[in-house]
């Protein structure tokens, strides 16, 4: 393990810094080893309040915060997680992916077309009829990805 007590990190320095480092075993469980970007963009998906954000969030995000970690280590470092099932990768209308932690549960999405907001909802009663279309046709449904897309709703006043 690498030695951080000189390491000075704007998002988290010092104890707090190994504190990330020693609680960000599932790096490891996924077969990666804790490197400094991963860390740090780990950090971002764990700390963002958007749980949907593209690469390109996460590089600002990085820059924001003084880091040196370049667009394409970004990229790399994402495909990484979603390799190792850390994160998930959607790739909405539009021609944007977007990441979320995978943090198991099953949820639906749906996708702004003005301003590219995704939100995530779970619908019991959708959930229900979708397994009943599936059997109706002799089917078991294993899995499904169901996304909304839709616009602001224009005020008639």
């Amino acid at each position: 393990m690498c030695d951080l007590s000189d390491y000075s990190h704007p998002v988290a320095s010092g104890p707090e810094f190994k504190r990330i480092v020693l609680e960000n075993q599932e790096l490891k469980k996924a077969g990666l080893k804790v490197t400094l970007p991963r860390v740090k963009i780990l950090q971002i998906l764990e700390t963002t309040e958007q749980r949907h954000v593209s690469a390109e969030d996460v590089y600002k995000a990085l820059l924001e915060a003084g880091e040196d970690v370049g667009l394409a280590t970004v990229y790399r470092v994402l495909t990484q997680f979603e390799n190792a099932g850390l994160v998930l990768r959607h790739n909405f209308d539009g021609g944007h992916s977007v990441f979320e932690l995978s943090r198991g549960g099953h949820h639906d999405h749906m996708v702004c077309l003005e301003t590219n907001r995704v939100v995530e909802f779970h619908s019991e009663e959708i959930e229900r009829i979708q397994k009943e279309l599936a059997e109706a046709e002799g089917f078991e449904l294993i899995d499904h990805n169901l996304v909304l897309y839709v616009r602001p709703k224009v005020s008639k006043e």
